[in-house]
């Protein structure tokens, strides 16, 4: 015993000393980091087993075609540290040991992702990393996981750029590129002090899957697809590659309608946030596994420049956000906020966009575009009028390409 516990002195003083240019990782996120994510739909109710066909679904259903790499296991995973401090995990749930599950995951071309608290508990009171953080960090790489959801909970009188930025270093000492992950809820404006910390953050409470809703949890909130995309604002200059404004997990597929699924899912795709989503990959029906994998969609949220959508019109219930693409391409999303399908009319010519903060300028009169229905699979032009029917709680999308 006394042997093991020098050898780990050793250790964790050899990565404390590294730890004097450690940053965080990167070449990783330069585009939005795409996956699945357990919490949304399993709550605690995670086993190894689940995970695999997870992974398996993940294939099966295309969606790792289509971009998504990260299968990640969120709270609950976890058993109780061993004599010398290094979480294990649950042996009841994963028995075969997170080293062999992120093996598997690694084998079908995908990623693994874990959970973990700055506090001393995880939300759910499993144990957290306070105190821990280089075991813990070391241990990760150990097991090989690739991405690292860090919450908040337990976290009173703890100062967030320490200890996010104790666990970035931490990381980076244990040697193996990771994901970082900032789960702390925009309490204290992550996105002022973050980017050089993770490689997003969370901006908001969690997501809740409604429209337009708050659902009370006692001393917090959960919130709605509008109420997080209205929490956006001002935000858009602090995101770019390697640095995303988190909007949370999605609930494409857990009881909205078909239009809200569609909208939430575009409305996550031009504000160029993470697209994790949080359904049941195994028994998804077809217009979900549609919505998932709709490729222009999730071209505008790994187009490489990187640019969050602005809002360009408030219209009242009609929206239009505008989205600069490379190759001086744009995107143009048409949300309708209200309960009552509508006809919206659009004059090109009469609307010159103009985008201060990234320097992206359009004229239509000088300017010639042909456009495209990414949902509705219609085309047009810019020389003309656009008539567009709008559902209720929905969007239409439009990419635009130079006439050249």
């Amino acid at each position: 015993m006394k042997n093991m516990v020098t050898k780990i002195t050793v250790l964790l003083c050899a990565l404390l000393c590294f730890t004097a240019n450690a940053k965080k990782f990167e070449n990783l996120a330069l585009t939005p980091q795409m996956g699945w994510n357990s919490w949304n739909n399993f709550d605690c109710d995670v086993n190894e087993d689940m995970i695999k066909e997870m992974a398996d679904a993940m294939v099966a259903t295309g969606m790792r075609d289509a971009g998504y790499q990260y299968i990640n296991i969120d709270d609950c995973w976890h058993g109780e540290r061993d004599e010398n401090g290094f979480i294990q995990e649950s042996k009841e749930h994963f028995p075969s040991g997170m080293k062999a599950l992120a093996d598997y995951v690694h084998s079908k071309g995908l990623k693994l992702g874990i959970y973990s608290d700055a506090g001393t508990k995880t939300c759910a009171g499993r144990a957290g990393s306070r105190g821990y953080e280089y075991q813990d960090a070391l241990t990760y790489a150990r097991w090989g996981i690739d991405y690292l959801k860090y919450d908040w909970c337990a976290t009173e009188n703890v100062n967030p750029i320490g200890a996010y930025t104790l666990m970035r270093d931490a990381l980076y000492s244990a040697g193996r590129p990771i994901l970082f992950s900032i789960c702390e809820w925009g309490d204290n404006k992550p996105w002022e002090w973050a980017k050089d910390i993770g490689h997003s953050w969370r901006t908001t409470g969690d997501i809740y899957p409604c429209w337009s809703c708050e659902k009370k949890q006692g001393s917090w909130s959960s919130w709605g697809v509008l109420p997080i995309l209205d929490m956006q604002n001002k935000l858009r200059k602090y995101a770019g590659p390697g640095h995303w404004n988190d909007m949370d997990m999605m609930e494409v597929g857990n009881g909205m309608s078909y239009h809200e699924d569609r909208a939430h899912f575009s409305i996550w795709a031009m504000l160029a946030s993470p697209l994790i989503a949080g359904n049941d990959l195994r028994n998804m029906s077809k217009q979900t596994r549609e919505i998932l994998t709709n490729k222009d969609i999730i071209a505008l949220n790994q187009d490489k420049l990187g640019i969050q959508a602005m809002k360009f019109i408030d219209d009242g219930d009609i929206e239009i956000w505008v989205k600069a693409l490379d190759g001086g391409e744009w995107a143009f999303m048409f949300l309708n906020r209200s309960d009552n399908k509508t006809t919206y009319n659009y004059d090109w010519q009469f609307n010159i966009y103009k985008d201060d903060l990234f320097g992206h300028y359009v004229d239509f009169n000088k300017n010639k575009f042909n456009w495209r229905n990414l949902w509705e699979k219609g085309t047009g032009t810019t020389a003309k009028k656009l008539k567009i029917d709008l559902p209720a709680h929905g969007v239409q999308v439009l990419r635009l390409t130079p006439v050249k």
